[in-house]
């Protein structure tokens, strides 16, 4: 029971993290004094050793060693000024502490007064990085210390293999989108603190194949169809629109919770009989003028987005007649279907661009194999990188894990970032180290569209998809049954000499082992068949 009958409680839980190392300071007495210490309370009196003073104009740029959702907690102590005067400055990336971080969403760069004797809390946002500088009188410090705010959610879901850069991605991308689960499933946690109704959807399925908890989705679902009354789109785009049916399909098809889905219905209807009536008979398909966005790298090529949007087009609708047709719709159904095998009537050129080679063969529309795998790693984003691993044959997907989302991981990630070119990291430095002269910083001298430089989120949701990825095409889970009820395995240990996880159900979790040259292990709860296909 809450305090107070009108309160929302945060489900959330508060931890303190010290600090791994002083990346840099000035003027500080000793250097790694704040270093693994573990006070977060201020008291008197004090020994020597239990504060140090900081000097106008000395400061100190520490890491607590890995992406971290909240902010810091200064604990100040005896002597100086009553009201001490400090700058603090958040960054997922060392660059990002020294500069002038960008402040959309959240607040990186400010200015505050700290009490003497007290403790001083400030931040929610991503961070990994954190400068304090001293602008006012001397000041006693006795600890800065970061506070994680996270959601206590223990993994379910689990994949471990004999390559273990596959496992530190794995685990690096469920990180990710854990640290996105927030008040709902954010996009990121220093910008676009937002729920992104087509982002949400990579993120959903690492959610399905990490955890048991898996109430944000509905929640977050939820959040923007009330705020979308039709005939509008989901934030503002269109396609956003259909990603919302893909979402409930793939929730419903893990839950199975009927009750939820009957919740849906009207809008649901609302969707597929809107979205009808601008495919024609003849496959052509009239958008009205509406915005076709896939991704930002496709953003500047209309042909490439109606190709890839004509795929997007056709997972929806086959989706939407499943759905309706359980929830007893046969007329809706029947229209969702027929307008799916419209839109097969034309086959459009992906025109070599790998998202919508992706989308037109997730589609059905097109066998887009060879676009995918003819230098798989040029044109990946880490958004749409989910759908082209998952549109690419198993050795191949692999491949590119290890070339793409490892190279961040080469560089200091320790989540994945909102875009990721393998070209920047040419004569980079990493994001864990300060500026190099005669270097490029991998953080502000690069990206584009609505990431450009600092402003570049480096913990993104969409960026986790490998994750879910490892678990459908390593492991061979594919859910076929609506409550997971039952199980298509199609298990491919590619050039892995074993493989071994669980993925969870409403029942509990399902467990396979796979090792080279014998036969797949597998174990399931009673309420779950299993249907094994090996090639």
């Amino acid at each position: 029971m809450g305090l107070y009958k009108d309160a929302i409680r945060d489900d959330r839980v508060r931890e303190y993290i010290p600090a791994v190392r002083t990346v840099m300071s000035s003027g500080l007495s000793e250097p790694d004094f704040f270093v693994g210490r573990r006070e977060i309370q201020s008291f008197g009196p004090l020994a020597p050793a239990d504060q140090i003073f900081v000097e106008r104009g000395a400061y100190v740029l520490l890491d607590f060693g890995r992406e971290l959702h909240g902010g810091i907690r200064l604990v100040t102590g005896v002597g100086g000024a009553a009201v001490g005067r400090i700058r603090i400055r958040f960054g997922e990336s060392v660059s990002e502490a020294m500069s002038q971080p960008n402040q959309d969403h959240s607040i990186h760069d400010t200015e505050l007064d700290c009490p003497r004797m007290g403790m001083l809390e400030y931040g929610c946002t991503g961070f990994r990085f954190v400068r304090i500088d001293i602008l006012g009188e001397p000041m006693p410090l006795m600890n800065i210390i970061a506070v994680s705010l996270m959601r206590d959610l223990p993994r379910v879901g689990s994949f471990e293999c004999s390559d273990p850069l596959l496992n530190k991605i794995w685990d690096t991308g469920v990180y990710t989108v854990h640290l996105n689960m927030q008040d709902y499933i954010y996009d990121g946690i220093k910008r676009d603190r937002l729920v992104w109704l087509g982002d949400l959807n990579p993120e959903i399925r690492v959610i399905l194949a990490a955890f048991d908890d898996v109430s944000l989705i509905p929640k977050s679902l939820d959040f923007l169809r009330d705020r979308t009354p039709l005939p509008q789109y989901m934030n503002g785009i269109m396609t956003y629109s259909l990603w919302w049916v893909i979402n409930q399909y793939d929730y419903f098809m893990h839950r199975g919770d009927m009750e939820y889905l009957k919740q849906q219905k009207d809008y649901l209807l609302g969707l597929v009989r809107h979205f009808s009536e601008m495919i024609a008979e003849d496959g052509t398909m009239d958008l009205r003028g509406n915005w076709c966005f896939l991704d930002w790298p496709t953003n500047d090529n209309k042909e490439v987005q109606l190709a890839g949007g004509r795929g997007l087009f056709a997972m929806m609708f086959k989706r939407a007649a499943f759905l309706s047709a359980i929830l007893g719709e046969v007329e809706v159904a029947q229209l969702a279907d027929e307008r799916n095998q419209w839109l097969k009537k034309i086959v459009p050129d992906s025109l070599g661009y790998k998202t919508a080679a992706a989308m037109l063969t997730l589609g059905e529309i097109d066998d887009c194999t060879k676009v995918l795998t003819t230098n798989p790693t040029r044109g990946v984003s880490t958004f749409f990188g989910y759908y082209m691993l998952l549109a690419q044959p198993v050795q191949s997907a692999l491949n590119v894990m290890r070339k793409y989302w490892g190279a961040m991981l080469d560089h200091g990630a320790t989540s994945f970032w909102e875009d990721f070119d393998l070209d920047w990291v040419v004569n980079s430095n990493r994001i864990d180290e300060p500026p190099i002269p005669g270097k490029k910083d991998l953080h502000a001298d690069f990206g584009k569209y609505c990431y450009l430089g600092l402003r570049h989120s480096l913990c993104h949701g969409w960026a986790g998809g490998p994750s879910a990825c490892l678990s459908q095409k390593v492991l061979g889970i594919n859910v076929v049954e609506p409550g997971s009820k039952r199980i298509l395995l199609k298990p491919n240990l590619a050039d892995l000499e074993y493989a071994k996880g669980t993925y969870p159900t409403p029942y509990g979790p399902v467990s396979v082992t796979l090792e080279a040259g014998k036969a797949p292990v597998v174990q399931a709860p009673s309420q779950v068949s299993i249907d094994l296909v090996q090639d």
